[in-house]
């Protein structure tokens, strides 16, 4: 759900957003700008950050490569 707000800013910065962004994506720019510092992490993006981390990636692999190879071992 989207709320319609008012807010008050100096003429040079609303100038600067027009020129910088465009008239009709100041919301949507401000709202991109602000959503990382009020709203909760995105699990999303966390895990992405964390793909990203090639040798994070390979002591995860190594690590549940090891425990496979633990499991064949215990009893039935």
């Amino acid at each position: 759900m989207q709320k319609r707000m008012t807010i008050t800013m100096d003429e040079a910065v609303y100038e600067g957003l027009i020129r910088v962004v465009g008239r009709r994506k100041i919301s949507a720019f401000l709202e991109n700008l602000a959503r990382p510092l009020v709203v909760g992490n995105d699990l999303s993006a966390g895990y992405e950050a964390m793909a990203q981390d090639t040798a994070r990636e390979q002591e995860a692999l190594e690590w549940s490569e090891a425990l496979i190879g633990d499991a064949a071992h215990e009893a039935r």
